[in-house]
């Protein structure tokens, strides 16, 4: 069963050997991050999972011990996702970026594992994955990686989109509501249009949540680069 689930946004950006002299930009988001993983740990969850999105080669689960790296983005910096021997696959970035915020915050709360999201998957199947997630353990915490759109402005990587904000302010709302009807409610289409990484982990996070009767608090919004980052808590 579901007992908390913390939102946080995936881009490596977040990691300062990444940023470098931009660093200081997440600075906020960073802090909000923090924030929300001491709300998974105070569930005292007996099993955590890192939920992302990723390519069809590297959708599927990732065993505790499984290591990543951010060689691909100009630094030496890897990352393990708990303790454990590393595994065959090194993580997608948005579970990388989980796995180094959890690394940050020092996570011994509870054993961690992870698991890859096809980004094209369709909102049903989103859904089930949710469900058989949350159905893993009796007290299961979800760290959900996810941006919202990329087209907020003309400088954004999917350049801008007048969709996009609209898109944003309505997955933040559920979000920050711990809504699980409007999440699952998100248009897959749309998202994919605006290019919005979130979508298929935050609909696997209303799956999870479905019955879990979770409140939720939106602790960070903002849209540097012009990319939609959110986070929030659900417990």
């Amino acid at each position: 069963m579901l007992v908390a689930a913390a939102v946080c946004p995936a881009p490596p950006l977040l990691v300062p050997e990444v940023a470098s002299g931009a660093a200081a930009e997440l600075g906020d988001a960073r802090t909000a991050c923090s924030d929300a993983l001491a709300v998974l740990a105070a569930s005292r969850p007996d099993l955590l999972v890192v939920v992302g999105a990723a390519d069809e080669d590297h959708g599927g689960p990732y065993p505790q011990g499984a290591r990543g790296t951010f060689r691909g983005f100009g630094v030496e910096a890897g990352v393990q996702l708990g303790e454990g021997e590393e595994g065959p696959r090194l993580l997608p970035p948005s579970l990388a970026v989980g796995a180094w915020l959890l690394r940050r915050a020092r996570w011994g709360a509870a054993p961690v594992e992870g698991f890859a999201v096809v980004d094209a998957l369709d909102s049903a199947r989103c859904l089930r994955t949710g469900r058989e997630l949350a159905a893993r353990d009796a007290r299961v915490a979800l760290l959900v990686m996810g941006d919202g759109s990329a087209c907020r402005t003309v400088k954004a990587p999917g350049y801008l989109d007048e969709r996009a904000a609209a898109f944003d302010a309505a997955a933040a709302r559920a979000l920050g509501a711990a809504d699980v009807a409007a999440l699952a409610a998100l248009d897959a289409a749309l998202a994919s249009e605006l290019q919005a990484a979130g979508r298929a982990p935050w609909q696997v996070l209303a799956g999870a949540a479905e019955g879990a009767g979770l409140e939720g608090r939106l602790l960070y919004e903002d849209a540097p680069y012009g990319v939609g980052y959110f986070v929030a808590t659900w417990s």
